[in-house]
């Protein structure tokens, strides 16, 4: 099993940027996803900025793919995409169907977590269209993931989200900016203050979802660490970590570890605590709310309020 690095999904400085992935070089990532999928407005790095990187990261044995946007709001995002589309270099992830478009029959692609595939059908129907890798869909549960697996189309990865606070909707409206009574297209880059994005909190004060720019996320961040013994079982091919703000490092040893039957599942868990940005949650993959966290024990799982 690989582990991948998602793309960075908060907007961060130039400089914070290049460092965060001068580090992920000499980390035990196999796999690393970059480009912006969230604002076309975040210029701290254009797309020469990304391929840079993209080269830095394949010169020390990494497996680059540039994902593209998933919400295109203009021409000149169409025309990104393109550019991503058309590289000649490296693997594309797909992230809308205008993306899909423009790779199928051409290049393998990997197709991203909100392409919506759900069943059988619609996972073959990408395998035709040449995807060589799928991320499963956040709320997809284990028993519906365990399914999918028995019927794979042959000559196509299975790549689940496992770390990080989950991406569960988009907007053509900045609720970051909205949260400053600024308008989209005057935000002043309002994102650069919150590196791990904005909380929101329920009138109970409860931590609920995280605001980020036009991307809402869950508080709460996922955590399928217990779970990698299970997905080796299933097959599946890579666990995507996603990227926060500190201790990433940590966090991607940690997983490497338990991959490799290290350390123990209960003691990879506690492990991770400390290097959590917010309380960890597991829900979906067991059928249940996503901001719930079921402890796995013998013989049934507990479920506990997140």
């Amino acid at each position: 099993m690989k582990i991948a690095l998602g793309p960075l999904l908060y907007y961060w400085s130039r400089d914070t940027v290049f460092n965060f992935y001068d580090a992920m070089a000499s980390s035990p990532l196999d796999v690393v996803y970059l480009g912006e999928t969230v604002c076309s407005r975040r210029h701290e790095l254009r797309l020469a900025d990304w391929l840079d990187i993209a080269l830095r990261l394949q010169g020390a044995g990494k497996e680059v793919v540039l994902s593209t946007q998933v919400l295109l709001e203009s021409g000149t995002d169409v025309g990104t995409m393109h550019r991503i589309v058309e590289n000649g270099n490296f693997r594309v992830e797909a992230n809308d169907m205008g993306a899909v478009h423009g790779l199928a029959g051409k290049v393998p692609f990997v197709a991203g977590p909100h392409l919506n595939l759900y069943n059988l059908a619609s996972l073959q129907w990408m395998a035709k269209l040449g995807a060589s890798r799928w991320v499963m869909p956040l709320e997809l549960k284990r028993d519906d993931l365990a399914l999918l697996q028995q019927g794979r189309p042959a000559g196509i990865q299975t790549e689940v989200f496992a770390y990080g606070r989950m991406p569960l909707a988009y907007s053509a409206r900045c609720f970051t900016a909205r949260h400053r009574n600024l308008p989209k297209d005057d935000c002043h880059f309002s994102c650069l203050d919150y590196p791990d994005g904005l909380m929101l909190k329920t009138r109970e004060r409860e931590e609920f979802l995280v605001l980020n720019g036009t991307q809402t996320q869950s508080a709460h961040v996922y955590n399928l660490v217990d779970a990698l013994g299970d997905m080796q079982a299933m097959g599946v091919d890579i666990v995507r970590l996603s990227p926060q703000a500190a201790q990433m490092e940590d966090v991607i040893k940690v997983f490497d570890a338990a991959r490799m039957q290290a350390i123990a599942p209960h003691e990879a868990m506690a492990r991770l605590l400390p290097f959590m940005p917010d309380q960890t949650c597991n829900g979906f993959w067991h059928g249940r709310p996503g901001m719930e966290q079921v402890v796995q024990t013998s013989p049934v799982a507990q479920t506990v309020a997140a």
